[in-house]
């Protein structure tokens, strides 16, 4: 058959006439309705035969018996309860020999009373591909590349099941070359129908998805497939209708299987639109969907823009804002530029029905992409929706082959539809409001972030309660960096899930003089894969309401081996701090930066744009400050005031205008105030109160502050890398010293919170339950 002309065809292929007869006929026995239509109980058919007396009528559909129809419905109701079959039993088929005036027959059916709609079955059309001569050859499988080029089915063989295996698909079209070199190794079925004709075609259709990973050709976006299958449009050598292949395929299909419709066609006057135009093809469609068969189809070469298609009573039924529209459940394919950005091709069906989009050009494939048998051929041109269909049939496989081989399971068909057209793991084309083709999917972004999620997503809270999405609320109170004066045996067992303290942030101490130090990391997974080798960066900085990345001096690096997924709070091992690395006995605010392969944390670098780091400090769930101190309730010997020195710190680019608020929460009796340097207190005061009190010497001044609730400060221009010296005086009463309380210092830029030191004021049994919760796990010197 290598010399067939294309559209030639050896038979001679009669006109069909489709019928859908009206609810008035009752019956649903396909036989019956042929009967009735034979005895003139539907219409004057004898009147009809007598000027054309070789027309037949006969059943629509061949493929399935009436009654296995049935059950495919009834199973169909079963798996989607949305699912409203349409009158499938009620269509039948007038074979009109071309000698005939099929339109005049077709006038005649239609004046019947009991026939609802009619149409004459479209001809056959050559599968949906062009073959402009002068397209250069493309470098190799580009579609099988990292996103924006390809679909990164590279990425997707790392992962189980992203090959496809497991998986079945069936393709439908004209004839292929099954016992290509590439292709042999699947053992291809041809489950019905012929073998007829294009089979370049399907041939190039085949390589795309299944292509065998050997020696020799391509290779395939699924190349592990489980089954590869094929049904022939031709369904005898005179009879060529899809309607009935895709009825077929309902019942040979098992859920989440994937079929590919490699067809367009004809529509009312529109050129080469989706098949589903047709109401028998639209119904064994949504048939299939309801069925769990993930459908695949064309979206076709005419370059229609479907929500301007209209059927005979002038309805834009492939228009979804339209009320006339009706979803099959496909997946529309559009065809777009191989090179990215990529761009609608000319000849592509466009609008707002397609779903998404695929290489409409420079495919390299198998066979010919045309017409040729040869075993051995292959194609760098192969183009087309026809083309570019297959790319999203091989991720859908792909998807499913992940999803079964990690969770058992296998996606539903607008499950699917849903995954691959996420504008968030996928590439939109160059101008989406222009070329309206949907999206190309991203395998890595679904399989890493989406609705797979098999990336980790290690992160470190910020407060108690912080679930790792951005936020508002406080950012320098995390309780999972923890600061201790002595190891333990067992870190997990301390202080990690199931260990009574995963909200407790009371655990740390401060730096103790004269010894090394210890930190522990705390980190949870909320990914959908194990964190394995996440590495915490931490660094140190003296108390500051702006931790600015110049104040961070590092402590070192800790490996945790695996945080695994589940949100399972787990510890790092110990981190020393040497004692000749420690300025001094006291507090010291802390910064944690986690980074996985897979989920990588900032560098300080990223910090050193203003904007970044501002962003940085909610955005990020793998970047955390410890900026919270817990301190006696009562003064030290000797004293009659609680005193915590801390800065007040300007941006490290250039002068920006800031303000800070003291919110406390002490109890009845206490006494608060600020001690801040005399200059700065002019400023943030902007009035000088009688009630503020100047310290000479010092060149300070104590300003009042409420006790019980917040006291907000003036907006000052904070010089670069200015670094006031501020310090906390807290009077708490000593009949109400069994309680803790707390208080803060918060520093803002713009109503935004960019840091702030929290202080717990604890009483004895805090410090107590902490010790001795420590010694409990300390390691035992030998």
């Amino acid at each position: 058959m290598t010399d067939k002309k294309p559209h030639e065809h050896n038979e001679v292929v009669p006109h069909r006439i489709i019928l859908q007869v009206s609810e008035r006929v009752k019956s649903e026995d396909p036989k019956q309705i042929v009967k009735l239509m034979m005895s003139d109980k539907l219409g004057p058919w004898s009147r009809l035969i007598k000027d054309f007396p070789e027309l037949k009528v006969r059943i629509r559909w061949r493929a399935k018996k009436s009654g296995e129809i049935k059950e495919l419905i009834a199973k169909a109701r079963e798996l989607d309860p949305n699912y409203q079959p349409g009158p499938i039993l009620k269509y039948l088929e007038v074979v009109c020999p071309n000698e005939y005036d099929v339109d005049k027959v077709l006038e005649s059916l239609m004046a019947w009373a009991t026939i609802r709609t009619a149409w004459v079955a479209p001809e056959p059309q050559a599968p949906p591909v062009v073959t402009p001569a002068d397209d250069p050859r493309s470098p190799n499988q580009g579609y099988l590349d990292p996103a924006p080029d390809g679909i990164d089915a590279e990425f997707a063989w790392t992962i189980p099941g992203g090959d496809g295996a497991n998986q079945g698909f069936v393709d439908i079209e004209w004839g292929w070359t099954l016992n290509h070199e590439d292709l042999t190794a699947h053992s291809i079925t041809l489950l019905s129908g012929l073998n007829n004709g294009y089979e370049g075609h399907g041939t190039a259709v085949l390589g795309e998805v299944a292509a065998v990973d050997n020696k020799v050709g391509c290779v395939g976006i699924t190349p592990e497939l489980d089954s590869v299958s094929v049904i022939g449009q031709w369904r005898t050598a005179t009879d060529f209708d899809i309607a009935d292949a895709i009825l077929d395929a309902c019942d040979r299909m098992d859920f989440g299987e994937v079929l590919l419709l490699e067809a367009h066609s004809n529509y009312n006057g529109f050129s080469l639109v989706p098949v589903e135009a047709h109401n028998d093809t639209f119904e064994m469609i949504r048939l299939a969907t309801a069925l769990g068969i993930i459908v695949v189809e064309a979206g076709g070469n005419g370059g229609e823009d479907l929500d301007l298609v209209t059927n005979p009573a002038g309805d834009n039924f492939f228009d979804p804002s339209d009320t006339s529209f009706r979803d099959s459940g496909a997946i529309i394919v559009g065809a777009a530029s191989s090179a990215a950005p990529h761009t609608r091709m000319g000849f592509s069906s466009h609008g707002a029905r397609i779903d998404c989009y695929g290489w409409g050009q420079n495919v390299n494939s198998t066979g010919d992409g045309w017409t040729g048998t040869s075993t051995t051929v292959y194609t760098g041109t192969f183009s087309g929706t026809s083309s570019a269909s297959p790319i999203i049939a091989g991720a859908a496989l792909s998807v499913q082959g992940v999803a079964e081989a990690g969770f058992g399971l296998r996606f539903s068909p607008m499950q699917m539809r849903e995954i691959l057209t996420n504008p968030a793991t996928s590439t939109a084309s160059n101008d989406p409001a222009v070329d309206r083709i949907g999206v190309m999917p991203n395998l890595r972004a679904i399989i890493e972030d989406g609705e797979i999620n098999l990336r980790p997503d290690v992160y470190i809270r910020d407060y108690i309660g912080d679930d790792g999405d951005a936020h508002s609320s406080s950012i320098s109170a995390s309780p999972d960096v923890i600061l201790v004066p002595a190891t333990v045996g067992d870190p997990n067992a301390a202080f990690g899930h199931g260990s009574g303290t995963e909200n407790d942030n009371t655990l740390g101490h401060e730096a103790t003089g004269g010894q090394d130090n210890y930190i522990y990391v705390r980190c949870l997974n909320r990914g959908g894969g194990d964190g394995t080798n996440t590495t915490a960066r931490i660094f140190w900085s003296p108390p500051s309401t702006l931790v600015t990345p110049d104040l961070w001096t590092p402590v070192g690096n800790v490996t945790l081996s695996n945080v695994p997924i589940g949100e399972i709070l787990t510890v790092s091992d110990a981190l020393t701090w040497p004692n000749t690395d420690i300025p001094a006995p006291g507090h010291y605010c802390f910064v944690a930066i986690l980074d996985q392969a897979q989920d990588p944390g900032p560098t300080p670098v990223d910090f050193l744009d203003w904007d970044n780091f501002r962003s940085f400090i909610r955005e990020n769930n793998n970047v955390t400050w410890r900026n919270f101190n817990v301190v006696p309730n009562s003064p030290p010997p000797g004293n009659k005031m609680i005193r915590q020195p801390f800065l007040m710190a300007g941006a490290f680019d250039e002068a920006r205008k800031m303000r800070l608020e003291v919110t406390m929460r002490l109890p009845k009796g206490a006494k608060a105030q600020l001690r801040v340097p005399e200059h700065l207190a002019e400023y943030i005061q902007r009035i000088r109160s009688p009630f503020m009190k100047l310290e000479r010497k010092k060149r300070t001044v104590l300003v009042p502050l409420n006790p019980h609730g917040r006291t907000r400060f003036c907006d000052v221009m904070m010089p670069a890398k200015v670094r006031y010296e501020l310090e906390l005086l807290i009077s708490i009463p000593i009949e109400a010293r069994n309680h803790s309380y707390l208080g803060w210092a918060a520093q803002l830029e713009e109503e935004q919170e960019l840091g702030r030191v929290t202080w717990q004021f604890a009483s004895d049994d805090v410090f107590e339950k902490r010790d001795a919760h420590l010694k409990r796990f300390m390691k035992r010197k030998r």
